[in-house]
């Protein structure tokens, strides 16, 4: 039997809030299964299942806020079977403690989602979790009573303003505390160098100039997919500090800063960026912040980032030197593109160049780790051709 609990989907969670189950006891499960949606300050999070089996059981319901570690279900090996004489499974009110924290209080009443679940559409359900509309308050217009998208669209459209202020006061109280944490408690190293983009941006206007205007490359590819690069050429800087020291990534994900519309802030990852090409990096990072600014990130995506990447240079922002997104040991920052005078072949001449720099954490890389870093990014960004 597998315990499947509630993950961590950033630094600043403590306790996610059990939206759905997208499952049903006795349904079959595979790796990479959506089973349960989860809302956290951040949004709606499509809860994924790391292990093959049978939904045996449900200990959490709907509307319930659990903390992160607490046991949401049970999960039987299919090889474990159902005996004939068991009773059929039951779902449960109240989850079993952990040692991530003390369980959540038993429902005294069902949720009302529990009750209402067959008078949803599911595509007012997906409206009702891109646009943070709380849908156990909606009353349905549809036949017998049910709950349509018109329903959903109405309520958003009702009090816009309120819903993205709460939740981007909460995220932005979440992300505060997070980082003040981490500031506090890791040594931050800063190192960074100056780029010179001439050659990669003469390549890339060249790549894009035959390209269709929806295939076309934003610098930003550019730079996370040099980024993959060099993390796999000095995977040192990518991976997590854990009670027993510097653990490697079991990948190369870099997690990507993403603004939202209502405010704050999100970091989910793009997987396996050093063995993609820069074209599937370019269409996953746009469906990335597609899906991050709609509110349908899944839970891989915001809690197995390696080493993150921000942006700011968009903003006019020159350099930047970024506060480190735990458990992880790195965090790179790019500014803004511009020219400058810069020195070339003894003669001075306008070029294109970026500032980059590293924060890295002190216990996991010293000075010469981060610069080594840093010289194999330059280098990838010397040579777009081999992205």
């Amino acid at each position: 039997m597998t315990e499947f609990r509630m993950p961590l989907l950033g630094a600043d969670m403590e306790a996610g809030t059990l939206v759905e189950w997208l499952k049903k006891p006795g349904d079959p499960v595979a790796r990479g299964d959506i089973i349960a949606v989860v809302d956290t300050e951040k949004g709606a999070i499509e809860v994924e299942v790391f292990s093959e089996g049978i939904i045996d059981r449900f200990l959490a319901e709907p509307g319930q806020k659990v903390p992160v570690g607490t046991v949401l279900a049970m999960i039987r090996d299919t090889a474990e079977g159902v005996s004939p004489s068991s009773p059929a499974p039951k779902r449960e009110a109240a989850p079993v403690a952990t040692a991530a924290g003390p369980p959540a209080p038993a429902a005294t009443t069902p949720a009302p989602a529990a009750h209402r679940a067959a008078r949803v559409s599911p595509a007012a359900r997906k409206t009702a979790r891109e646009l943070h509309v709380d849908i156990d308050r909606l009353e349905g217009h549809g036949p017998g009573g049910s709950i349509t998208v018109a329903d959903v669209e109405q309520a958003s459209r009702a009090k816009p303003a309120a819903g993205a202020a709460d939740r981007g006061a909460g995220m932005r109280a979440a992300i505060g505390a997070a980082m003040a944490r981490a500031k506090r408690e890791i040594p931050h190293l800063y190192v960074s160098t100056t780029v010179d983009l001439a050659r990669p941006l003469a390549w890339l206007t060249s790549e894009n100039q035959r390209r269709p205007v929806s295939e076309r490359l934003l610098p930003v590819v550019l730079f996370v997919k040099a980024v993959g690069r060099a993390v796999a050429e000095v995977p040192g800087v990518g991976g997590f500090w854990t009670d027993h020291g510097f653990v490697p990534g079991s990948g190369v994900h870099v997690g990507c800063a993403i603004s939202l519309r209502d405010g704050g802030l999100v970091a989910p990852a793009l997987h396996d960026v050093d063995t993609k090409t820069i074209d599937v990096v370019g269409r996953e990072l746009m469906d990335l912040v597609k899906r991050a600014r709609a509110g349908t990130l899944r839970s891989s995506e915001m809690s197995d980032a390696t080493i993150t990447v921000t942006n700011l240079g968009e903003l006019g922002v020159e350099s930047a030197f970024a506060i480190i997104y735990p458990p992880q040991v790195a965090i790179v920052a790019f500014g803004r593109v511009g020219e400058r005078p810069w020195v070339v072949d003894g003669r001075v001449e306008p070029r294109s160049v970026v500032t980059v720099s590293v924060s890295a954490d002190h216990r996991a890389i010293d000075g010469r780790l981060a610069g080594s870093f840093l010289a194999a990014l330059e280098r990838a960004l010397q040579a777009p051709e081999a992205l």
